[in-house]
């Protein structure tokens, strides 16, 4: 009996030890290996048929409340059939934080499989890796992204941006790729997979790990050339090369014809694109000798590569590595020369990747360690608050964390503004928020900060702080109000805090604060809830009716009062007429109500402008901020998609250099939009508007309004990884506040740039006549360059004092560009600057401007330059301006001249263009008076 347990024991022991050697030396095999399996029941298990061992995904997002099965798997899935999905009322952006070594070189991989059960209306967002967007996910089909990239860093993140409705994933994947050439050809960029192919693979097999030790997948042709035959599989042949990065299985089938071999993909993404491609040979006929198979390879019916022989140079096998602009299609044909080759073209495998430039860097890593320090601070007390949840990813882009705003600064972003209002946070103010060297405007009002206020740098950028209605202690600490740009504070309701400011106060009288008077909240936070419960108590029937009152009036506004006594809406959710326009967006802007805004208009007292959405009213808030009031008109040309769009976009979206929304009205029929006033006009009016706005504006002023206006348009097309368009830029639309810091306005023709899947068509052309894209006006071909040309003529009118459009002049002077370009051309600037500014400008930087302002308005979009590049060019200026004007100020105080230009000769010779097939909207456009939008 003990010998038959000792036999025994012994086969569990030795079982347990093969066991174990087959773990080992899979896990050796796949070392690096990282494979997600979205939902998954198990923590760990094996894939049958790879031996890939997998994991779930709980330890980067451990809310199980989001995972959904599905109805449909595809073909080959063999992970479980779920699916993870993000509810976009929580965020904007999902990323798994992935563990990478830097320099080395990885192939990711996300699979998104759809179910009926996810989404019954369907879904369409952005895929990232890091900050640069790769694809885009429609749930109408399913999809594998996949890309080869270099780690720049010990993570990596790859990222599910909002669109429309809720982004999902099923597995995802991520495989070091070693002694890879990929990357060392495109050493700065993102390689998207279009296509790998087994040339003569079988259909419905795939080849991957632990064939491809890199875990490639190997497809078999979708549609195979039905002329083409396939090699019997040569498993005897040997490969007298080293240098394969082929597995061998894959390359022991081929498919040859007599004379010509074609392989076409028609799914590409629109417009002009790059992509690397890969073709791999390995000759299958030991017979065959050099100089017997020769063909030539065309792309897109364009020769290659002639007269290409697999053993010319000794070996049996060649790759071939081919980079190519495509629009839509891409076709690789391979034909037989016409130099006596004995035997047609054969074909192996091949590759397909779309090149993406790392175009954008991401946030400045400095402000990246401080903004991830602060919120490790504050997940101590906040463990499960909504806002840090969603915080994941590049802080930045492709789109900000919530409460974060940042802009483009020296090639990469910085944090600007910090905004946790109303986050539900606890616990004191992490000292980190100081290290912020960026940042301009802090609110963290309206939460249960405690503690006292952190000291900050001298050297902070801090322009507005608000700490009001929390439990701070202690007093204001003098770091802070002694700040060099601080022009607001508030700290009022912190019941704890002292009132007392610090004597340096007293020294900076432009600081506007509250005084941390509570005039809103009463005594203390103590007494207000004794009040309050003694009032209950003391009347059940008055409760009664203010809660019934209440519910009647919650129903009709759906919204909730804030701290200055106006209703407020946070997180509304407007669905657009068009998903060509705009996806879903959240709301969180103040929603007034129709007889808030009559208070403040004064019933519609002063009327300051009209325009193509209705009139514009002057008004004043509660608070004494003044505002502009657009009122949609019955008879406006513009609708409620138009009041959807501008409302869509301006709620996300915050820059100094872009009018801020500041609410809406929605009641009765009736829509308005709330803006703060700009009390200088606009640009229009300031160069040759009416009579009484008209105000001569000297020469670094206009180029301030220039550079700024750019800013913000560069800020647009930039904005969240990707572009927007604003489609209506002009004089107009650039309004000036109280310090002339320009603000491009108007945004409810806006939309976003096409993308992958797009047709990049826009049926109804936008703008207004003399600042449209001719090659927009004739294609309809929408993009970011058609709001670069709009700019170029802006910067015409900032140079020259003249409309656009003007029918009264003569004839060859009706339209600005077209009287301008000889100028330039001819060197003679002098002809085209507004005589106001003669003597008041330094020629190099007037002339930097003239030459952006004659490569805006290129005919052809491809000679455009893009606003990073303008902004560049328009900041030089500045800086030489500025310089000139200091020099200048110093020799008028010694008694010197007035201010002159210095007469520098350049001759601008403008680049070549090819020669319109269509009339110019700005010819046509001038032979007729302008006609209203």
């Amino acid at each position: 009996m003990m010998e038959r347990l000792d036999h025994w024991m012994l086969i569990l022991v030795e079982c347990f030890l093969l066991c174990l050697f087959i773990v080992i030396q899979s896990a050796c095999a796949q070392k690096g290996f990282l494979s997600l399996d979205c939902c998954a029941d198990s923590i760990l298990f094996t894939d049958p048929k790879t031996a890939i061992n997998w994991t779930s995904d709980y330890g980067w997002f451990p809310d199980r409340s989001g995972c959904r099965k599905i109805s449909e798997a595809v073909e080959n899935y063999t992970g479980y059939p779920k699916a993870r999905l993000f509810s976009t009322n929580l965020g904007k952006k999902w990323c798994y934080n992935l563990t990478t070594i830097k320099d080395q070189d990885y192939l990711i991989r996300g699979t998104f499989l759809f179910g009926d059960s996810l989404d019954p209306l369907g879904a369409l967002f952005n895929v990232s890796i890091d900050v640069t967007t790769i694809s885009q996910v429609n749930s109408s089909d399913d999809a594998e992204v996949e890309a080869i990239f270099r780690a720049t860093n010990y993570y990596t993140n790859f990222c599910l941006v909002k669109g429309k409705g809720d982004p999902y994933i099923s597995k995802l994947e991520l495989r070091p790729l070693n002694d890879s050439e990929y990357i060392e050809r495109e050493t700065s960029s993102v390689l998207k997979k279009v296509s790998r192919v087994d040339v003569g693979g079988n259909i419905g097999e795939q080849i991957r790990y632990p064939e491809d030790p890199n875990d490639r997948i190997w497809q078999p042709p979708i549609n195979p050339d039905p002329t083409a035959y396939p090699y019997p599989t040569s498993a005897s042949i040997s490969i007298n090369n080293t240098n394969v990065a082929v597995p061998l299985q894959v390359l022991q089938t081929a498919l040859t014809h007599s004379a010509r071999l074609e392989f076409n993909h028609s799914n590409l993404d629109t417009g002009d694109n790059n992509y690397n491609v890969y073709l791999y040979f390995l000759e299958l006929n030991a017979s065959v000798q050099t100089g017997q198979r020769v063909f030539d390879i065309y792309i897109n019916d364009k020769k290659r590569v002639p007269n290409f022989d697999i053993l010319a140079n000794g070996f049996n096998y060649r790759e071939v590595v081919l980079n190519v602009t495509a629009n839509g299609s891409l076709n690789l044909t391979l034909v037989k020369a016409s130099n006596g080759s004995e035997f047609g073209p054969i074909c192996n495998a091949y590759e397909i990747l779309q090149v993406y430039p790392l175009m954008v860097q991401g946030t400045n890593q400095e402000d990246v360690d401080v903004i991830v320090a602060l919120k490790n601070e504050l997940l101590v007390n906040n463990q499960d608050n909504d806002v840090l949840g969603t915080w994941s990813g590049d802080p930045c882009l492709p789109v900000s964390w919530e409460g974060l705003f940042c802009q483009s600064t020296s090639g990469s972003y910085v944090i600007t503004t910090l905004d946790l209002s109303s986050s539900k946070l606890r616990g004191s103010i992490p000292p980190s928020i100081t290290e912020l060297t960026n940042l301009k405007e802090v609110n963290l009002s309206n939460n249960g900060f405690t503690g006292t206020i952190p000291a900050f740098q001298a050297s902070s950028m801090l322009i507005s702080v608000d700490l009001s209605h929390n439990d701070l202690s202690g007093s204001i600490p003098v770091s802070l109000t002694s700040l060099p740009h601080l022009a607001a504070l508030y700290f009022r309701c912190n019941p704890l805090l002292s009132n007392q400011l610090p004597s340096s106060f007293n020294d900076n009288s432009n600081i506007t604060t509250d005084n941390g008077k509570c005039v809103d909240q009463g005594p203390s936070r103590s007494a207000q809830v004794i009040v309050i419960g003694t009032a209950a108590c003391g009347s059940l029937l008055f409760t009664v009716a203010v809660g019934i009152i209440f519910f009647c009036f919650y129903k009709k506004y759906r919204g909730r009062f804030d701290r200055r006594g106006h209703p407020m809406t946070k997180n509304a959710v407007f669905a657009l007429s068009s998903m060509d326009d705009f996806v879903l967006k959240s709301i969180s802007v103040q929603n007034f109500t129709l007889e808030y805004i009559e208070t403040a208009t004064c019933k519609y007292k002063t009327l300051i402008g009209e325009g193509g959405f209705g009139s514009v009213y002057r008004g004043t808030l509660p608070d004494g901020q003044e505002v502009a009031v657009k009122v949609r008109s019955a008879t406006s040309t513009q609708g409620t998609r138009e009041f959807e769009n501008e409302l869509n976009l301006l709620s996300d979206i915050r820059h100094e250099n872009l009018v801020p929304l500041l609410g809406f009205c929605c009641e009765n029929d009736q829509q308005m939009l709330v803006y703060p006033f700009m009390s200088n006009g606009s640009l229009q009016d300031r160069l040759y508007g009416e009579a009484a706005k008209r105000k001569t504006l000297d020469w670094p002023t206009r180029l301030s309004i220039a550079l700024g206006a750019a800013r913000g348009l560069t800020y647009l097309h930039s904005f969240a990884g990707r572009c927007v368009i604003h489609r209506d830029v002009k004089s107009s639309n650039i309004l000036l506040d109280h310090s002339m810091c320009a603000k491009v306005a108007d945004f409810g023709f806006s939309k976003y740039a096409p993308q992958e899947g797009d047709s990049g068509v826009s049926l109804e052309v936008r703008g207004t006549a003399g600042y449209l894209d001719p090659e927009y006006y004739s294609t309809q071909h929408l993009s970011a360059k058609s709001d670069v040309f709009s700019y170029g003529v802006v910067l015409l009118e900032i140079i020259s004092g003249r409309e656009p459009l003007n029918i009264h002049r003569p004839r060859n002077e009706w339209s600005l560009v077209e009287w301008a370009k000889p100028y330039i051309r001819e060197s003679k600037i002098d002809e085209i600057v507004d005589p106001s500014l003669k003597g008041g400008y330094h020629a190099e930087a007037m002339w930097r401007v003239v030459e952006v302002a004659l490569a805006c308005i290129e005919p052809f979009s491809a000679y455009r330059p893009s606003m990073v590049d303008i902004v560049r060019e328009l900041e030089d200026a500045f800086i030489i301006e500025n310089n000139a004007s200091e020099y200048m100020k110093s020799i008028d105080s010694l008694g010197g001249s007035n201010r002159f230009s210095i007469v520098i000769e350049r001759k601008t010779v403008p680049p070549t263009t090819p020669t319109p097939t269509e009339p110019s909207p700005i010819t046509s456009q001038a032979l007729a008076p302008p006609q209203p939008r």
